[in-house]
């Protein structure tokens, strides 16, 4: 193997010592540096991956303002957030062997300046067709920015500890959708939607600032691009995006009433076989689909899919809940406020505890704590508030903070067990569970929650009958609210109606709410389960004497 790179370098590789060697070709090296040098690398890792996430996190917090300010529809204003991901969760095919072949300081700096421009050019579309191309553009342009951050923050660690340093860095970037909630409100107070995307290209001008003056150490550069990388990346790349167009709109235009999801879900399965099928046969391929058949892998993709959309739950059931019961996102700031912190508390136990034996424990405890909050959580009611869901929201982002940085390196650990041209089909396998179960979280919590909503919207109505006493009672109290303003008493019966219908649908609500808190905690325990027989097979396994 060392052959075959040393074949393909681009430039001499100086005389590093075995500690300062990079790992793989397009990461950096790793020199001694100065304690000073290295919470400069922190503090430069933590802007940029700040600024990498905080952008789509602040269109996801504010999407009903900008919608309402841009006079879309719902399905419109679903595409922002969607033409983001799309284009997102598919660019590490190409821009991990930019960097290997191109070198990780231009890589950064090219990274950063493309971000730098993506983000003008949405200040300069004043068209929604031009807006979504902006979001695609900064959706492609934040890929290489998560690595850079990654790379940045690992460099303030010593080699050592650089799994510490990995669940660091990987944290950091889990904080921008919190930042989001807590600083769009004060900004939004400044002026209108478009000064969401002025803060976000000054923090990218500001990190660019940034990587110029602090690069990091020189990698290993080799020739990594092939011909036949192109096609590939032709076929996977719109395979992966009708899916997330598929998993981001289903739940707004509703699955069975769009006939094109189907032929999109089609037309991605085709591409994908195809792509298969041609990295199948070839002898150097982007990704490997051997291994991706292996069952070490397999349970991999299941186990990183599945806590992705269990997490995904306190995106949409906690907040969902809150606005339907009115709150805005000024009254959700001191709630992610406390998610917060729960995100840097998990990461930091996540650094702290980091290490081979640990990382099951790490990711069992992280599923844990997902089923204590939502077994204190599928009790809410319409008198429910932020200040009810501190404590389990808190155990849940302290669970996001607690899973990713471990399940990360046992996989890349796992990939590099099989040689570090595996490591592109492992980066896409990665970024792929978490786009796509991002996103599939929710659509599967929404579609379960509007057939829930539905049932008890039909059983309460079916109770509720004027001729009922405590409904006459009800009816005359909604319409006496109206006294001050309207004099019509046929037009006050009538919204006293109304009212009553929209009390109606917000218990409705509530309540399924709650059943997408119990479903979410079902799952969890079941996840939970398999992941504990798993444990006691491979413990009961390396007992057995042949393996002692």
């Amino acid at each position: 193997m060392n052959l075959v790179l040393k074949m393909r370098d681009l430039e001499p590789l100086p005389n590093w010592t075995s500690d300062e060697r990079p790992r793989m070709a397009g990461s950096p090296s790793t020199p001694y540096h100065s304690p000073v040098m290295r919470l400069a690398y922190a503090l430069v890792g933590g802007l940029v991956g700040i600024t990498g996430g905080l952008g789509n996190a602040m269109v996801l917090a504010n999407l009903p303002q900008i919608q309402g300010e841009l006079g879309l529809t719902p399905v419109e204003g679903a595409w922002l957030p969607a033409a983001w991901v799309m284009v997102n969760v598919s660019s590490n095919l190409i821009l991990f062997k930019s960097r290997q072949q191109f070198g990780i300081r231009h890589f950064a700096e090219l990274g950063l300046m493309a971000y730098v421009l993506a983000t003008a050019f949405q200040l300069a579309a004043h068209s929604y067709s031009m807006t979504i191309f902006a979001r695609a553009v900064t959706g492609f342009a934040s890929a290489p920015i998560s690595a850079l951050a990654n790379f940045y923050i690992m460099q303030a660690f010593p080699k050592a500890k650089l799994g510490a340093g990995m669940c660091v860095a990987l944290g950091v970037g889990q904080l921008a959708t919190p930042l989001a909630w807590i600083m769009s409100a004060r900004l939004l107070d400044i002026g209108e939607w478009h000064v969401l995307y002025v803060f976000e290209l000054g923090l990218a001008l500001c990190s660019l600032a940034a990587v110029v003056v602090l690069k990091l150490p020189p990698g290993i550069r080799i020739k990594a691009f092939e011909p036949l990388d192109l096609l590939s990346f032709l076929l996977i790349a719109p395979a992966l995006a009708l899916i997330v167009a598929v998993l981001a709109q289903g739940r707004v235009q509703w699955w069975p009433d769009q006939p094109w999801m189907a032929h999109a879900l089609i037309a991605a399965l085709l591409l994908l076989l195809c792509a298969f099928y041609l990295e199948h046969h070839r002898e150097r391929p982007l990704v490997r689909t051997r291994w991706l058949g292996t069952s070490g892998t397999i349970r991999f993709m299941v186990g990183a899919l599945s806590i992705r959309l269990l997490l995904s739950e306190q995106t949409y059931a906690a907040t969902g809940l809150m606005r339907t019961l009115g709150m805005g996102p000024d009254q959700l700031q001191s709630l992610y406020t406390v998610i917060f912190i729960g995100t840097l508390t998990g990461t930091v136990i996540s650094a702290v505890l980091f290490g081979p034996k640990t990382v099951p424990p790490l990711i069992v405890a992280s599923v844990v704590l997902i089923i204590i909050g939502g077994l204190m959580d599928r009790h809410a009611t319409n008198l429910t508030r932020p200040h009810d869901l501190y404590l389990s929201q808190f155990l849940v982002s302290c669970a996001a903070g607690m899973f990713i940085g471990p399940l990360l390196l046992f996989g890349v650990n796992r990939a590099l067990a099989e040689g570090a041209d595996h490591m592109v089909t492992f980066i896409v396998l990665f970024s792929i569970t978490q786009g796509v179960g991002g996103l599939a979280g929710p659509a599967l919590f929404s579609t379960f929650q509007q057939y829930r909503e539905r049932e008890y919207s039909v059983l309460i109505t079916a109770h509720t009958q004027r001729t009922d006493p405590n409904v006459a009672l009800r009816l005359a109290l909604q319409s006496q609210l109206y006294n001050p303003v309207v004099t019509d008493p046929a037009l006050r019966s009538a919204l006293g109606v109304a009212a009553l219908s929209q009390i109606a649908s917000r218990e409705s609500n509530v309540r399924a709410y709650n059943d997408v808190v119990v479903l979410n905690t079902a799952l969890a325990v079941i996840f939970l389960l398999w992941t504990t027989i798993r444990a006691i097979i491979l413990a009961r396994v390396a007992a057995l004497p042949s393996n002692s």
